[in-house]
């Protein structure tokens, strides 16, 4: 039971640290000029991922099975979230904050895929329960952050439709 707990504290530690740089960025860009668009579909992210992860606790079973094949793929999506997080660099927040007139960034992942970060995300949101033999959380938490993920996307497509035309290399 202690490596399925590790697991999720893991999981759990980085997202406090991603929130912690994404503050850092999303103060720094507010500065500089940046608006936030969406506020009010944030606090649903931030619920859903708390649901998510008390979801994973609450449902393990005793004791609880490692599948290596799902921990495999979600070590990869951790990969590929760092390598999101360093293409933005400055940019990366959890938040919808847009710079006008600042190009977007079209390197990295980004060069393959308008939104790799909600791709790793949906996946993880997939992966994670998957892992501890959890389907049913894996199911029902995927429907839920698709709806989310539905409404943030369109609202971040319009904020960044006037950016589109400069990206960066």
């Amino acid at each position: 039971m202690s490596a399925a707990y590790a697991i999720v504290a893991l999981v759990a530690a980085q997202r406090i640290a991603e929130l912690i740089y994404a503050a850092h960025n999303t103060r720094a860009l507010r500065q500089r000029g940046a608006v936030e668009i969406g506020r009010t579909h944030y606090p649903l992210i931030v619920l859903l991922h708390l649901g998510w992860l008390a979801a994973i606790i609450v449902a393990l079973p005793n004791p609880a099975p490692i599948h290596w094949l799902p921990l495999a793929i979600l070590v990869i999506l951790q990969i590929m979230r760092v390598w999101i997080i360093v293409t933005l660099g400055p940019y990366w927040t959890t938040r919808i904050i847009t710079l006008p007139g600042a190009p977007l960034i079209a390197r990295g992942p980004y060069r393959f895929i308008r939104h790799p970060n909600y791709l790793v995300v949906a996946c993880e949101i997939l992966i994670l329960p998957l892992v501890f033999g959890e389907v049913v959380v894996a199911v029902l938490f995927t429907i839920l952050n698709a709806a989310v993920l539905y409404w943030r996307i369109r609202e971040e497509d319009d904020a960044l439709a006037a950016r589109r035309a400069s990206p960066v290399e």
